[in-house]
């Protein structure tokens, strides 16, 4: 009887065939290498409490998917978050209202009016995206300055309903946290939008080729004013999770996370000029950065090198984008010359 022997390599070029599924492959490898150093990092409670404090950079991280698919970027979202959670939580401490579901509306609205700011700027001022995002993360971060006179809202200021809503398990039925419930929900919303919806499409279709979707009749300065108003109303969103999740709203919170949130698309395969990129991916992404910052002081790794190593895997991940998208330009070009 002939012997047949089993084709690893094949099995690898399957496995690796999509960015999604490498990615995948990384994740898993990442987490086995953590829990070899530390054995207490994938039980239940470790593993619930991590998506739980970073629900707030992947629910953010989806926003930022949107705006990098058109071909933008979008650099004054953790301002318009920390501007968003702070007036929310004035209101909610000046007793304008008591109920969770109204805090976050609020901050969800007032988002949405910075995002439609952003959009306006980018999309009707023809400014490049860039520089106006970071005009205005200036002026949606002095703004949460003058507000808030400078001052927190500190936790015995907030209704007690909304410091338990991060902490409790009400919204799926005692399934899940709630905050990270409203992170998947969002994701499978998205998802389904993306994928099956004619305005997924024009979002795909304008970061891929502007020129060629403006002659099919897309109108691209409206698909980008709507783009950043949704950022924006994610970024209030994550404002109240935000909140929330720390029982406080100080004028210099969520700095810095919207480099998290790229590096999340980034890393997900999302390209930075824009027309590539996935739901899957992103949530991929954010769940690696996600473990890693989770991971890093688990196995005593210093906080500067923490800092070091978040930033040689963004290094990598852009690399790793551009030469992905070469190759693919590489080989269209052959297969039109054939």
């Amino acid at each position: 009887m002939q012997k047949t022997s089993f084709d690893f390599k094949a099995l690898w070029k399957r496995l690796t065939a999509s960015r999604e599924m490498t990615l995948f492959l990384v994740l898993a490898l990442i987490c086995a290498f953590i829990q070899a150093r530390n054995h207490s990092f994938l039980t239940g409670k470790t593993i619930e409490d991590m998506l739980k404090n970073y629900s707030t950079t992947i629910t953010l991280s989806l926003g930022m998917m949107s705006v990098l698919l058109i071909g933008g970027i979008d650099i004054s979202v953790a301002s318009s978050l920390a501007f968003s959670g702070m007036c929310a939580s004035l209101l909610m401490r000046e007793g304008v209202y008591s109920s969770t579901l109204v805090m976050f509306l609020v901050s969800i609205a007032i988002g949405t009016l910075c995002g439609l700011l952003v959009g306006s700027v980018i999309a009707y001022g023809q400014v490049i995206p860039i520089i106006a995002t970071l005009g205005l993360t200036n002026i949606f971060r002095g703004a949460t300055y003058l507000v808030s006179d400078s001052q927190w809202v500190s936790a015995y200021q907030f209704q007690a309903s909304f410091k338990q809503f991060a902490q409790t398990n009400t919204l799926s039925f005692g399934l899940m946290n709630n905050l990270i419930f409203i992170a998947l929900i969002c994701y499978a919303v998205f998802f389904v939008v993306m994928r099956w919806t004619r305005f997924g499409r024009r979002i795909y279709a304008v970061g891929s080729n502007p020129e060629a979707a403006s002659i099919s009749g897309i109108r691209i300065k409206r698909i980008k004013l709507v783009v950043y108003t949704m950022m924006g109303s994610f970024s209030g969103l994550v404002g109240a999770m935000y909140t929330a999740l720390y029982a406080s709203a100080q004028n210099d919170m969520a700095t810095g996370m919207e480099m998290d949130a790229i590096a999340a698309c980034v890393l997900g395969g999302v390209s930075l000029s824009g027309g590539q990129g996935s739901v899957v991916g992103v949530l991929l992404g954010a769940l690696t950065m996600t473990v890693i910052s989770k991971a890093l002081p688990l196995i005593g790794i210093s906080q500067f090198w923490q800092r070091a190593i978040k930033g040689l895997i963004i290094l990598l991940a852009i690399i790793i984008n551009i030469l992905a998208q070469r190759a693919l330009q590489k080989n269209q070009l052959k297969a039109r010359e054939i």
